[in-house]
């Protein structure tokens, strides 16, 4: 078939300039039922709260992972609406190393800040993470809510660093209670576990041209440059995949450790980590900027005596645990089916 016209494109230019800075998320919620029961809620608010409190211009990519059609349709919606620049939606789950080397190379930005899609973003997150950035040296990482276990984790060079280069260190149990108890409720921790992760560890405060950051960072939500992470990731996968479905994370904040980048975290909170379901404390945090949100409904107690009685039968458990864990299964063959 003989061809008509020119294209109209031949010859002209980009009116698109990237910005600096590429927001990625991460999304999975392969059904609405037990552990994602309340996940649409959660990337709910952790998009809302990207759109509310982060200042312009930075470009917002979320990659899809084989999430279910609830999801996927909130996803298109926002699209639609011009708020996400870039949605990419993968049917299978690929595995979170093998979105996370994907997102770095659609990013537009010379900067990533990487999100999981529980994490919510308080007002601004981004300039105090840039200034981290801008103001120490040789910066791989910077997150936004304190992690005290973190310290002895991925943090060596950041260490070394600070006995020769920070213009002043702290040392001691220097973080407020209140971080402690967060981490404690959104990541599933209780006391006793978390006493065990932090026994003998010191929080660390380091000073540079004058702004304060907390040694260490994690990988749950990261800015990073994009140069740094490519460098990382493609140390990792060299043929550009993994077969594992989930890990290596640790792995990944070893290696940029390894490699003599400062991992930071903001010395104020800039980030609340949402967990699975969302408590009544950041709604009303949501409330505040302006978006609406609902908390997860506490499930009721077994007031009855005989009910309480045939639960804590060990058979009875140990069968409903199978029914359980049977039911997840068949939902979880496909993201795209429940």
């Amino acid at each position: 078939m003989p061809r008509i016209g020119v294209n109209p494109s031949r010859n002209q230019t980009l009116s698109f300039s990237p910005p600096r800075v590429t927001v990625a998320v991460l999304v999975y919620a392969p059904h609405q039922a037990g552990y994602f029961q309340h996940r649409l809620d959660v990337t709910r608010l952790t998009l809302e709260s990207i759109l509310a409190n982060t200042e312009p211009p930075y470009e917002l990519l979320v990659f899809d992972n084989g999430s279910c059609e609830e999801m996927v349709s909130y996803l298109q919606g926002l699209y639609a609406e011009g708020k996400i620049d870039r949605l990419v939606l993968s049917r299978q789950n690929i595995g979170k190393l093998n979105a996370l080397y994907r997102i770095a190379h659609l990013a537009s930005g010379s900067v990533i800040a990487y999100s999981d899609d529980d994490v919510y973003h308080l007002k601004g997150w981004l300039p105090a993470h840039l200034e981290v950035l801008d103001t120490f040296p040789n910066v791989g990482a910077v997150t936004g809510f304190y992690i005290r276990q973190r310290v002895v984790m991925s943090s060596e060079s950041t260490l070394a660093w600070a006995e020769k280069g920070a213009e002043s260190v702290e040392r001691g149990l220097l973080m407020p209670y209140k971080w402690e108890e967060e981490y404690m409720q959104n990541s599933g921790r209780t006391p006793e576990r978390y006493a065990q992760e932090v026994a003998g560890v010191e929080d660390v405060v380091v000073s540079y041209h004058g702004l304060k950051a907390w040694v260490s960072a994690h990988h749950f939500e990261v800015l990073t440059p994009k140069a740094v992470l490519l460098e990382v990731l493609e140390e990792m996968l060299p043929e550009g995949w993994s077969d594992q479905l989930m890990g290596r994370m640790v792995e990944m904040d070893d290696r940029m450790d390894q490699k003599g980048y400062l991992r930071l975290t903001t010395y104020a909170q800039t980030m609340r980590l949402l967990g699975n379901a969302l408590d009544h404390e950041v709604v009303e945090i949501a409330h505040r900027d302006g978006i609406s949100a609902k908390a997860a409904e506490t499930p009721k107690p077994v007031r009855s005596g005989l009910s309480r009685h045939i639960l804590s039968n060990r058979h009875v458990r140990n069968g409903l645990q199978g029914l359980i864990n049977t039911l997840y299964g068949w939902l979880h063959q496909d993201g795209r089916e429940g």
